[in-house]
C-alpha cells in the first residue's frame, strides 16, 4: 500500500489502530471470563476400507484484489510458500490484470498498463508488468488463474474517474470507477484478449498455458460490472473467442458471480452458454470449460465478541450447486468457487473481523473446506477447487487486522491449515463423529449451540491422514474436547506404525500469540523476527511416536482445544 510521503510510519500505525486493537485485544477481552476447564468426550470413527472417492485438493487456489503485491518482497516470499505446498499445482487468481496504471499497488487496486492507445486510437500493448506477475508465480511453482479484467482506461465507456484511492474508512462503493464499465468497442476488447493469450503462448509455451484457467471478469452481478447482464454475456463471448482464437485448447469459464447463484444470474448465464446466441461468433452457445461463483461467510460482533457466519457461506455454495445440478449438460463441469472466505472484504477492517489473526480463522477454514466436499456430493457436482481470497499487504502494521495469510513476511495460523491439507492425498474416507454438528444443521443455523468437532480423512497406500477441528461460531472460551480417534479396517496387518501429530492452537503454529508475548512490537528486532518466522510454521504437537495396529484397528487419544486444528499422519513403513 502506498501512502503520501507526508504520512509517517507512526501515523500509519495510528491509522490502523482501531482495528488492530480489536483484533489483538478483542480476543483477550472475550477470554476474560473463566473458561470451562473439564474436557468433554468426543469419539471419531474412521473406516479405512470405506472410500468416498478421490480426495481432490480443492484447497490449492489463492487470490487477492491487488496483483502488484505479489511481486514485492513479502508477496513473492508468500507466493513461494504457497507454491511449495504442491509445486506446479497451486493457482493464483487476482483482479486488475488489465487495469491501466503504473503498477503501484494500494488497497483494492492494482494495474499493469497492458493496453493503451496512441493519438490515433490504435492499440498499444505492453505485457511487461503482467509478465512480471505471472513470472513471479511460475518461478515459485504457482500457475495463473487468469482473470480477464478489468477494463483499460482507453477502452472504457466511462473512463472518468478511473483511479480510486480507497481506504478502510471509505464506503466500499467508492472503488467502482471507470475500470468497471463495458468497452467502447467489443471487437477491440476481443482483440486485446487474443493478443494477450497469443503472447502467453509464445512466451510460456502451449502446454503450459493449456494448464491455466481463463475466467472473465469478477462479480458481474454487483458493482464490479457497470453494465447489463446482456452486456456481460457479450463481454464473455468476445473474451472467450479471443482466448480460443489464440489457443483453441485453452480452459475458459466464468461468471464469478457474488453470492453463490447471484440471484438468477448464474442460471441465466448457464442458459446463455448452453442455448444463447454467441455475440462474437453468431453461433448458438458459448464455451464453458469450468464455472465459478463466490461464497462468503458473514461475521458479526455481538456481546463483545466475534460471531462467525459459516451458514452464510454454506448457503451460497448450496444454492449455486443446486443451480448447476439443474443443468444436465453442466452437472459434471468442473466448478471453482472463485472466492471462498469467512467475509466479503479482505482489505476492510472492524471489530467483527477480529477473527483474522487468531485460530478462529484456522478452525473455520478447516471445517468449511472439509464440508465443501460433502456439499458437492449432496448435489452430485464436480468441485474442482475453492479460492481462498487472502494474501498479504505491504507497508502496513504487523497483524493489522486484514484478511491475509501472512503479515510482513510472518505467517498467520490459517496458512498452516493449508499446509495440513497439502499433506493429505488418496481416497477420502468415511468419518463418524459423536460431536459432528451436521451439514444441514450448520447450513440452516450455523454452529451456535454445541461446537462442531469432526474430521476429514484420507488413505494413500501405507499412509493415512486425519484432519480434526474443534470449531464454534462464537469466539468465546470453551472446554477442550477429549478426542478418542478410532481407526478400523486398516489394511496393514498388525504391528507398529508411526504417528506424527501437527497442531494449530494458541501455542502451536501461532506467530500471533508469540508476537503478543513479545509486547506486540511494530519494529521487531532481527532475533524477534526470526522467532516469529519460526512460530508461523506448522508445528508438531509432540515428537513422532509409535502406535500399534491390532486386528486392523488402532486407537489414540488427545485433547483438542476450542478453535484448534490437528493433523494426524499414520505411516506404515
Amino acid at each position: 500500500m502506498s501512502f503520501p510521503q507526508t504520512i509517517s510510519r507512526r501515523e500509519v500505525i495510528q491509522m490502523f489502530g482501531m482495528c488492530l486493537a480489536a483484533s489483538v485485544f478483542g480476543a483477550e477481552a472475550a477470554a476474560t471470563p473463566d473458561a470451562p476447564s473439564a474436557a468433554f468426550p468426543v469419539t471419531i470413527r474412521i473406516d479405512a476400507a470405506h472410500s468416498l472417492g478421490d480426495l481432490h485438493p480443492i484447497w490449492r487456489f489463492f487470490g487477492a484484489d491487488e496483483p502488484n503485491y505479489s511481486t514485492m518482497k513479502n508477496g513473492a516470499k508468500l507466493i513461494g510458500e504457497l507454491g511449495a505446498l504442491k509445486p506446479k499445482h497451486v493457482y493464483f487468481r487476482t483482479h486488475n490484470l488489465l487495469t491501466t496504471g503504473d503498477g503501484t499497488p494500494a488497497l483494492k487496486w492494482g494495474s499493469t498498463n497492458a493496453y493503451t492507445e496512441d493519438a490515433a486510437g490504435n492499440p498499444v500493448y505492453d505485457w511487461t508488468i503482467v509478465d512480471h506477475i505471472f513470472d513471479t508465480g511460475l518461478q515459485r511453482g504457482v500457475k495463473p488463474y487468469v482473470q480477464i479484467g478489468f477494463m483499460p482506461e482507453a477502452m472504457s465507456t466511462h473512463p472518468v474517474p478511473y483511479r480510486h484511492h480507497w481506504t478502510p474508512a471509505a464506503k466500499y462503493d467508492e472503488i467502482y470507477t471507470g475500470w468497471a464499465y463495458p468497452p467502447k468497442d467489443y471487437v477491440k476488447w476481443g482483440e486485446l484478449i487474443y493478443q494477450w493469450t497469443k503472447h502467453c503462448v509464445e512466451k510460456y509455451g502451449r502446454a503450459e498455458v493449456e494448464s491455466w484457467y481463463w475466467e472473465v471478469w469478477n462479480e458481474p452481478n454487483i458493482g464490479y460490472w457497470r453494465g447489463t447482464f446482456e452486456e456481460y454475456c457479450k463481454l464473455y463471448d468476445f473474451a472467450v473467442d479471443g482466448v480460443r482464437r489464440a489457443l483453441p485448447t485453452a480452459r475458459v469459464g466464468g461468471p464469478e458471480v457474488a453470492g453463490g447463484a447471484g440471484g438468477d444470474f448464474l442460471h441465466k448465464f448457464l442458459e446463455h452458454c448452453a442455448r444463447g446466441t454467441n455475440s462474437a461468433t453468431g453461433k448458438i452457445g458459448s464455451p464453458l470449460d469450468f464455472l465459478s461463483f463466490h461464497a462468503k461467510g458473514y461475521p458479526g460482533f455481538t456481546d463483545s465478541h466475534v460471531r462467525m457466519g459459516l451458514s452464510n457461506e454454506f448457503n451460497d455454495i448450496d444454492g449455486a450447486f443446486a443451480v448447476v445440478a439443474s443443468f444436465p449438460e453442466y452437472k459434471r463441469t468442473p466448478i471453482v468457487i472463485g472466492e471462498a472466505d469467512p467475509d466479503g472484504c479482505a482489505a476492510c477492517q472492524g471489530p467483527q473481523l477480529g477473527y483474522r489473526n487468531s485460530t478462529l480463522y484456522s478452525s473455520y477454514t478447516a471445517a468449511a473446506f472439509a464440508r465443501m466436499h460433502d456439499l458437492a456430493a449432496k448435489h452430485g457436482v464436480n468441485l474442482e477447487g475453492a479460492v481462498t481470497w487472502a494474501f498479504t499487504f505491504e507497508d502496513v502494521p504487523y497483524f493489522a487486522g486484514f484478511r491475509q495469510l501472512a503479515t510482513n513476511g510472518i505467517d498467520l495460523p490459517v496458512l498452516s491449515v493449508f499446509r495440513m491439507m497439502s499433506k493429505m492425498s488418496g481416497d477420502r474416507l468415511a468419518v463418524e463423529s459423536s460431536a459432528d454438528a451436521g451439514l444441514e444443521a450448520i447450513r440452516k443455523h450455523g454452529v451456535r449451540l454445541t461446537p462442531d468437532i469432526s474430521a476429514l480423512a484420507a488413505r494413500d497406500g501405507d499412509r493415512l491422514t486425519v484432519l480434526v477441528w474443534h470449531y464454534h461460531d462464537d469466539d468465546v472460551p470453551g472446554a477442550p474436547a477429549s478426542v478418542e480417534l478410532r481407526l478400523r479396517d486398516l489394511p496393514w496387518g498388525d504391528g507398529a506404525v508411526t504417528l506424527t501429530h501437527y497442531r494449530i492452537d494458541e501455542r502451536h503454529s501461532n506467530a500471533f500469540t508469540v508476537w503478543k508475548d513479545l509486547g506486540s512490537p511494530q519494529e521487531p528486532t532481527p532475533a524477534q523476527y526470526a522467532q516469529l518466522e519460526k512460530a508461523g510454521q506448522l508445528t508438531p504437537l509432540r515428537d513422532p511416536q509409535s502406535v500399534t495396529v491390532d486386528s486392523g484397528r488402532l486407537e489414540t487419544r488427545f485433547d483438542l482445544p476450542r478453535q484448534a486444528v490437528s493433523l494426524l499422519i499414520f505411516d506404515r513403513k
